[in-house]
């Protein structure tokens, strides 16, 4: 199983957010720390936005902070949002072409494994993540304004 950068880069910015709570921050500014593309942010930084994850405000003085309180973000539930599907092998799509699919039980012990791994992540809230969060601003501070 392997995540979209898609992904990686919306855990990072809830992360980022979480971690710098007392003040708004831009696109360009997480961009610039975590040395990745502002385009692909922008993106990014939409759909959060769209599911509530993210608060945009526009404007003098405007940028990005959490939509919801750290404590009731759930990492499988950020997962489902931005992760375009979890077709992990031919047959758990909708376009299933496998000629064994009726009989193949590989099917059912990857779906298993699918559940099980979000189940898992619904366990973790960005709280959890961030419960470290000195070490991880001590970690980002040589690359903070």
């Amino acid at each position: 199983m392997r995540l979209t950068v898609h992904s990686d880069y919306a855990l990072r910015v809830l992360m980022y957010l979480g971690a710098r709570r007392e003040r708004l921050a831009t696109i360009e500014e997480i961009a610039k720390v975590y040395a990745i593309s502002e385009n692909h942010l922008m993106k990014v930084v939409n759909r959060l936005a769209k599911h509530g994850f993210v608060e945009t405000l526009r404007g003098r003085g405007g940028g990005l902070r959490l939509g919801k309180s750290a404590d009731t973000v759930t990492l499988g539930e950020v997962l489902r949002v931005v992760e375009e599907d979890f077709q992990i092998v031919e047959c758990l799509g909708e376009s299933n072409m496998c000629r064994i699919s009726e009989t193949c039980r590989l099917k059912h012990a990857l779906r298993r494994a699918l559940d099980a791994f979000l189940a898992e992540l619904d366990e973790w809230t960005l709280a959890d993540i961030l419960s470290n969060r000195n070490a991880l601003l001590n970690e980002l501070r040589p690359f903070l304004s």
